[in-house]
């Protein structure tokens, strides 16, 4: 369920379920373009997915972000991640701080980006649509199709 801090703004809070954000909490925020009549329905129809992630998607993220990692483009030149057991360890190096909505009718597929930081110094993201990842990396906003 989304709080809704300025609803005219379509910005809200939510609960996460599985990510944390920079202060190692639960609550991210939400924008969705308010210029759609559907957009509180969209919002809630893209948390539910993204609170809804199977284990293999969020495994699939995971590794793509110890990909990121890997590839030192950060501005911490001397961040270098260390061997980890699992790739869900990956998210003690990151966190995330919003879910931008991208659907223009609550009768589209569920598809959002989520933003977040890495250690390494680097912004990080990714796109999800119709629950499969599209994309993990920087560039995640480019995936975006209904960016306001």
């Amino acid at each position: 369920m989304i709080c809704w801090l300025q609803q005219e703004d379509g910005e809200g809070r939510f609960n996460s379920k599985f990510f944390r954000n920079d202060e190692d909490e639960d609550k991210l925020i939400v924008y969705a373009n308010s210029d759609s009549p559907d957009f509180m329905e969209c919002a809630e129809k893209c948390v539910d997915a993204f609170n809804s992630l199977s284990g293999s998607v969020i495994n699939e993220i995971c590794q793509k972000l110890i990909n990121c990692a890997q590839e030192g483009n950060g501005l911490d030149e001397e961040f270098e991640l260390p061997a980890l057991d699992s790739p869900l360890d990956v998210l003690s190096y990151c966190w995330f701080v919003a879910l931008y909505v991208d659907m223009e009718s609550k009768d589209d597929e569920a598809a959002y980006a989520v933003e977040g930081e890495g250690e390494w110094g680097e912004n990080i993201g990714f796109f999800i649509k119709n629950d499969s990842v599209a994309y993990v990396g920087t560039d995640y906003l480019d995936y975006m199709e209904n960016a306001r």
